[in-house]
């Protein structure tokens, strides 16, 4: 890296001089129940969080504090937790995390792909002027410096760069994956394909894209426009505009590495129900990958008043306790016991209640005697008095959604119970 752009990079000036736009209009049915009213970067994660905290609070550590959302499909409590949680950045310093719900702006149409959504606000780009657009998808869990992306992106005097990191074939299908030359200039690039390619010297694994972009702005303005001309596209990033730009411009891979070992680092697609609960059930042990307590780079997110965790009765067949656990703020345990599980806010657990392997949304209610494993109980459940939950499968099925990894979701209309909890 030159002198010059070294210094720009840890001055800070390279994020200033960056609009992060995250892409959070998605359906997410592979979530099932859990995106049945909320948008998938609205789901609670990690007792305390929605999942569309980790990309925001990527862009604040990393000093890029010019944040687009773009939001489209049942976006009310998405847009509702960024204005409850993330209107302390000061506009009038040019600070903001701001809202853009498609409006329609250039047509009629609403946001046909990740690349018209980008298209859909070209004006709002031009308003900001940055040197460089980071394009997110909003619904990843992972902690990233994207200054040190930016860096890698100028160095390279790339058009723009892929964030991408090392997946095994069988997963390889569900991304778009590339292969690259010696310098990490992108040669090949395949959107979801069928039969990936494997890494050079690695049989496993495919190097997969992450969805995070980095484009000099000019070049993606006329990339957006020439696309949004183009009839047969489908107007997305992994499918049109990145295939495009592998055979004409410089189109660089940038490998997410953790910057201690470099290794491959932590990166969860948590697009369907097993890997979201596996997700939540790696941050229970002693030492995750995903470190939520560092204090060196907080994750941000909007904190309802509650008051502390409450752990009461202790008698025979009624003690309340919680072991290898993680129990966010304003939960009762009153005389049942929770096992390596998440309980999110304002969870109630009664007497004799044995919860083991589960994530527990917030406000949920699980009622005295019930037996739980293995499940992620959606906001707002009321769960019977001696339900019995995750030990027949069949059972299951017939009443609740189980996924194919034996993840059983229960939410409030399974139950035939209203919402009845702020989503």
């Amino acid at each position: 890296m030159s002198v010059a752009s070294n210094h720009l990079q840890f001055s800070g000036q390279l994020p200033r001089d960056t609009l992060a736009l995250v892409l959070a209009g998605g359906r997410g049915t592979r979530l099932g129940g859990l995106t049945s009213h909320r948008a998938k970067p609205a789901v609670p994660f990690g007792g305390r969080y929605r999942i569309i905290d980790f990309p925001l609070s990527n862009c604040i550590n990393s000093g890029i504090r010019r944040v687009g959302v773009l939001t489209q499909y049942k976006s009310h409590s998405l847009i509702h937790h960024i204005r409850q949680g993330w209107g302390f950045l000061h506009g009038e310093l040019g600070e903001f995390v701001e809202i853009l719900p498609a409006q329609q702006q250039v047509g009629e149409g609403w946001y046909t792909g990740t690349a018209d959504a980008v298209y859909q606000n070209l004006e709002i780009i031009r308003v900001h002027d940055p040197r460089f657009v980071l394009v997110l998808g909003g619904d990843h869990v992972y902690k990233m410096e994207y200054g040190m992306m930016l860096g890698f992106h100028l160095n390279r005097e790339a058009d723009v760069t892929v964030g991408c990191i090392p997946v095994t074939l069988d997963r390889a299908r569900a991304y778009g994956v590339m292969a690259t030359d010696e310098s990490g200039r992108v040669i090949e690039f395949a959107e979801k394909p069928a039969s990936p390619k494997h890494m050079p010297g690695d049989t496993e694994h495919a190097l997969a894209s992450m969805g995070i972009y980095i484009f000099n702005t000019e070049f993606l303005v006329k990339r957006l426009l020439a696309d949004a001309a183009n009839p047969k596209s489908q107007h997305d990033f992994g499918k049109n505009i990145i295939p495009e730009a592998v055979g004409n411009a410089r189109t660089y891979a940038y490998p997410f590495t953790d910057p201690a070992t470099q290794l491959p680092a932590y990166w969860r697609d948590v697009g369907d129900l097993d890997s979201y609960w596996e997700a939540n059930m790696e941050l229970i042990g002693v030492t995750p990958e995903l470190n939520l307590y560092d204090r060196n780079w907080p994750i941000w997110s909007y904190q309802q008043f509650s008051p502390p965790a409450k752990f009461v009765f202790d008698e025979n067949q009624r003690r309340g306790l919680a072991i290898e656990s993680m129990v966010a703020e304003g939960c009762i345990i009153a005389g049942g016991c929770v096992h390596h599980s998440l309980l999110c806010n304002d969870v109630y657990v009664d007497e004799g209640a044995d919860v083991a392997n589960t994530v527990v949304l917030p406000g949920a209610r699980i009622g005295a005697r019930c037996k739980i494993r293995n499940a992620v109980i959606e906001t707002g459940c009321i769960i019977p008095p001696g339900t019995e939950i995750g030990f027949d499968r069949g059972r299951d099925g017939e009443r609740y959604e189980v996924a194919p990894g034996g993840t059983v979701l229960v939410t409030p209309e399974m139950l035939q119970q209203s919402l009845g909890y702020a989503r």
